[in-house]
């Protein structure tokens, strides 16, 4: 009987997300129990996830936000950079009508997390922050969860969904497959791709570091309308997400992040095999939706087919228009209906 509840649950999900457009109400059903709606929203309606919730993880103190019934199955949304949980305002409430358990972590370095020892190496290589998630989920007693995310976020669920396929029930990934490669890293991009890192260039020198702690949140307003020319965003929205680059250790874990990948900074060596592991591009077997933004301003959309032999499960290539690099937080609607019809698969 379970069995045949769960394939109709299945079966239903898929159907509904397959058939419903991005504007329309999305119906969310389960073997003929009781269905949800999910109403159209403007972006940037939410504008507060109300009190966060703070949780020792592995070496951090994890700040979170949580949305949705305690039972229901876990999604859990990764932010990028120079964003925060902020991205997943609007889709998280979105989530939670939906039935789902919403998690929005703080990533190290952000917002309200903090490490436990001063001691601790701010270490911003791939392979960690991918390993704070898992012991996130160990902490809250998660098994297995749907990731959601995009940027650094995307990386860290694309890693935990190669490498711990058993924690990943599936994923949504904004512009594909992002596992970093150090070797390849090296190699030259096309002068424009090139000139759209740009920051990561300026992160190599002490003159970037001395910049980015004396100017963070201006690089950042820069970043964002770099990356998202048509988001109109307002400086109430801007500034609800800066808040979280005042933490102590921003500056030391982005300049790592960025100096790591490009071979300019060690990682630790605990995680060497890890990172030998991910340096082969390991074959993401999860069912997956894979999004992108046809105005996204630091990585052009694609079809997909670069990177569709990365994933042997089921997957999907989908491109929302007029959205650039922070697609959750400007179309919350397209994020949440690939969740929901990725659980579906």
């Amino acid at each position: 009987m379970f069995k045949q509840l769960k394939y109709d649950r299945r079966q239903f999900l898929g159907a509904a997300a397959m058939t419903i457009a991005a504007a329309d109400l999305v119906i969310i059903g389960s073997a003929g129990a009781q269905s949800r709606k999910i109403n159209a929203i403007k972006p940037g309606t939410n504008t507060s996830f109300g009190a966060l919730k703070q949780i020792d993880a592995g070496v951090l103190n994890v700040g979170y936000a949580e949305a949705g019934p305690s039972d229901g199955t876990a999604v859990i949304l990764l932010h990028g950079w120079p964003y925060d949980i902020h991205s997943f305002v609007d889709v998280a409430p979105l989530l939670a009508a939906a039935g789902y358990r919403a998690i929005v972590p703080h990533l190290r370095g952000h917002g309200t997390t903090r490490f436990l020892s001063s001691g601790t190496f701010r270490n911003a290589q791939q392979s960690v922050v991918a390993l704070d998630i898992i012991a996130l989920m160990d902490a809250l007693k998660i098994e297995k969860a749907i990731l959601a995310s995009y940027d650094w976020g995307a990386r860290t669920a694309n890693i935990i969904a190669a490498l711990w396929p058993e924690r990943c029930k599936a994923m949504v990934s904004v512009n594909g497959y992002l596992i970093n490669n150090l070797e390849r890293n090296k190699l030259p991009l096309p002068p424009k791709a090139e000139w759209g890192w740009w920051y990561q260039y300026y992160f190599a020198t002490e003159r970037g570091r001395a910049g980015l702690n004396a100017n963070r949140r201006d690089l950042a307003k820069l970043i964002w309308k770099f990356n998202s020319p048509k988001w109109d965003f307002d400086d109430a929205t801007f500034d609800r997400t800066a808040a979280s680059f005042d933490n102590p250790d921003y500056v030391s874990i982005v300049i790592h992040n960025y100096r790591w990948r490009l071979s300019l900074a060690e990682g630790d060596r605990q995680y060497d095999d890890l990172e030998k592991r991910l340096a082969e591009s390991p074959i993401i077997a999860v069912p997956t939706i894979t999004l992108d933004g046809d105005s996204d301003g630091v990585a052009p959309a694609s079809d997909g087919t670069s990177y569709a032999k990365k994933f042997s499960g089921k997957r999907l290539h989908r491109i929302i228009k007029g959205i650039g690099h922070n697609l959750p937080q400007e179309a919350p609607q397209s994020f949440v209906k690939a969740v929901v019809e990725v659980d579906g698969y």
